[in-house]
């Protein structure tokens, strides 16, 4: 961070020769703006706030779940519902933290770099971009490291303990089970937390720069300008009352309520928020006002923002509920998966494989409906909103979300301290439902970052002097079809690191089985220590040629190509990395579920399948640790691979706009 930091200060503060002269605004000739070396100290400043409110959400949230999974696993020797109330709250902490977190630290990064630039606000939330950027900088090696950390763990335990070994999950002989568990929190609590943080605090800045570059920002209208903060603000509001709806006001009595439950609180925070929207609109804006539009003005109504953020909200839903079709056991999708393991393996790949593919269709449509119609109505603007509109309810979305690895967690715990299997099987089911939460967090997260990147695409066009992006130009073609690889390469990194750093984990916990004496009988202890060190230092080491990957391709692509090229590569990963992290997360969880669908055995025909270690388990083991790196690593790093290459293009356009396509001039 710090030398990426020094990056962004040499090269913006290079733009205008490090000169420290006020000069003509960029949008507006008439006015006088700060120095560019202002703009470049300031971004720096964001960027380093943005990463660190980025790392405090991780940490808070790991400090809460391993707060609460043992109480959730205590809770469970009471009822299943007291155990779920301990679990949804304590994910619902993580949730009001980081969205509170995120929308204080912007206000007072605002409020205090106001301070300095007074009525340059063009300057001003030109610099806040970089807060967008150090949150997504951070998330990166969140989502990436946490992914590769836990599924390491994940899939040597798995192979060896249920496959080879036949012996239960989360059994303390297994010497990869601490590793495991403490995997859960860096990948899904710390990962997943710093990845939505990242969403939001991009989205609002790309809406920020937008709205300042129009009538909102030449007017200096400061309530209108802060829209995207307020309607921030006011999701944190429903989701508190939405919370009331899981934890007091309907009480979970068995199994079969846990998953409805947590789909319910999606529906109320969304009905509720609609309501929210209307208010926040009608209150904070003028009636009718105009928004930049590629370098004209198009004149916009609040009955339009209005629409903007709830077609943003709605097609989270849409997201959400699709990808809980796919993903949960209840549906025929993954009881088709979980049927085709009779046959073995290599028919659980396939249908699991076709599974995911499908499950693009109908979040894809969403995204485009939801695209068409805010551009249509308030331009880049709208889009931006839009995904506002589909993170606003980011408390609720990270609650059902984090409840998943406490779940998780709270069984492990349970298999280690020998408890009952009454308990084991509370917490199990209460995992199974925390599998498709999990899912339909991730499918908000993609979804959300699909708009995140147009509307911050929109802004970078517009701040680096682009007038249109031509498809046929050769520059921007060979853009194109870079990006559309760059999630290929990405994925084929992570997972190859998955699979490199899992290679060491089966080797270590086989030795450790045939060398220590009286570990399969129970009388003595595994080194988890030395399986905990494999993960970690496989994380620290194997997240660093992704990171550069995302971080080094649009400073490459725009110092020697220029700002079509760049451009092109932007529109590409978009386009590429949605449909891939989509398909990936999907399949993934389908895997997962269809092996818990089996072991569960709660219907007659999963029982016609099972029992643990029979042949059909065993193919949705193998199935499920397929689908680990593509659920946990690569599905949920793409979208960060698109975010965060189209808000570091947008922190750096000052720059390729002034010095960039070298390669171009020379030729």
């Amino acid at each position: 961070m710090a030398v990426f930091g020094a990056i962004i200060f040499l090269f913006l503060g290079s733009v205008k020769s490090f000169s420290t002269e006020s000069e003509p605004c960029t949008f507006n000739k008439e006015n006088i703006c700060k120095p560019a070396l202002a703009n470049a100290f300031f971004t720096t400043i964001a960027f380093f706030l943005g990463g660190l409110t980025s790392a405090l959400s991780g940490f808070l949230g790991m400090k809460i779940a391993t707060y609460a999974n043992a109480r959730t696993t205590l809770e469970a020797r009471k009822s299943i519902g007291k155990a779920f109330i301990i679990a949804f709250r304590s994910g619902a902490v993580m949730g009001f933290l980081l969205a509170a977190n995120g929308l204080l630290v912007l206000y007072i990064s605002i409020n205090l770099f106001k301070l300095y630039y007074g009525d340059d606000w063009e300057g001003l939330y030109e610099s806040i971009t970089g807060y967008g950027l150090g949150g997504s900088s951070m998330a990166l090696f969140g989502r990436v490291g946490g992914g590769i950390y836990t599924k390491a763990a994940d899939v040597g335990a798995d192979l060896v303990g249920k496959v080879e070994r036949n012996i239960p999950e989360d059994d303390p002989r297994n010497p990869a089970v601490i590793a495991d568990n403490v995997g859960d929190n860096v990948g899904d609590i710390a990962g997943m937390g710093s990845d939505l943080f990242g969403s939001y605090a991009e989205s609002s800045c790309a809406a920020l720069f937008v709205a300042s570059i129009s009538s909102f920002g030449s007017s200096h209208d400061y309530s209108a300008m802060s829209y995207p903060l307020i309607i921030s603000s006011m999701g944190i509001v429903v989701c508190l009352i939405t919370t009331l709806f899981a934890t007091d006001m309907f009480e979970i009595k068995n199994v079969t309520e846990i998953e409805p439950s947590l789909k319910r609180q999606l529906l109320i925070s969304t009905v509720l928020m609609t309501v929210g929207i209307a208010f926040v609109s009608f209150f904070a804006l003028p009636s009718e006002f105009t928004i930049f539009d590629f370098g004209s003005e198009k004149v916009v109504k609040i009955w339009h923002l209005f629409f903007c953020v709830s077609i943003g909200l709605w097609a989270g839903l849409v997201i959400g509920y699709t990808t809980e079709y796919y993903t949960s056991s209840a549906y025929s999708p993954v009881q088709e998966v979980a049927d085709s393991c009779k046959t073995g393996a290599a028919t659980n790949v396939i249908f699991g494989l076709a599974l995911g593919y499908k499950s693009v269709i109908i979040p894809i449509f969403a995204i485009a409906a939801s695209i068409y119609v805010s551009f249509s109505l308030a331009a880049m603007y709208g889009i931006a909103v839009a995904a506002l509109g589909m993170l606003s309810t980011i408390a609720t979305g990270l609650a059902i979300d984090a409840y998943g690895p406490i779940s998780d967690n709270a069984g492990g715990i349970a298999e280690m301290a020998g408890m009952s299997h009454s308990i084991r099987e509370r917490t199990d089911a209460l995992d199974a439902a925390g599998n498709t939460t999990a899912a339909i967090g991730k499918g908000f997260a993609i979804g959300s970052a699909a708009l995140v990147s147009l509307a911050l695409f929109g802004a970078y066009v517009s701040r680096a002097g682009i007038k249109t992006v031509d498809v046929l130009s050769p520059k921007v073609f060979i853009g194109l079809l870079v990006g559309a690889m760059l999630p290929y390469w990405f994925s084929a990194m992570t997972m190859k690191s998955v699979g490199s750093a899992a290679l060491k984990m089966v080797e270590e916990v086989r030795r450790q089985f045939n060398s220590i004496p009286g570990l399969m009988e129970g009388t003595a202890k595994p080194d988890y220590a030395t399986c905990v060190k494999i993960s970690t230092d496989a994380s620290l080491k194997e997240m660093i040629p992704p990171g550069a990957l995302v971080m080094l391709t649009p400073l490459i692509a725009g110092t020697f190509f220029g700002v079509e090229t760049l451009a092109g590569v932007l529109a590409g990963s978009l386009v590429s990395g949605v449909q891939v992290a989509i398909s990936a997360s999907n399949t993934g969880g389908a895997w997962d579920n269809a092996k818990k669908y089996i072991e569960a055995g709660a219907t007659e025909h999963a029982r016609s399948l099972g029992p643990k270690g029979s042949d059909a388990h065993k193919a949705a083991v193998i199935g499920d640790t397929v689908g680990d790196p593509l659920k946990d690593t690569s599905g949920p790093s793409l979208n960060i691979l698109i975010k965060l290459m189209a808000v570091e293009s947008l922190v750096f356009a000052p720059f390729f706009a002034t010095h960039g396509g070298l390669l171009f001039k020379l030729l």
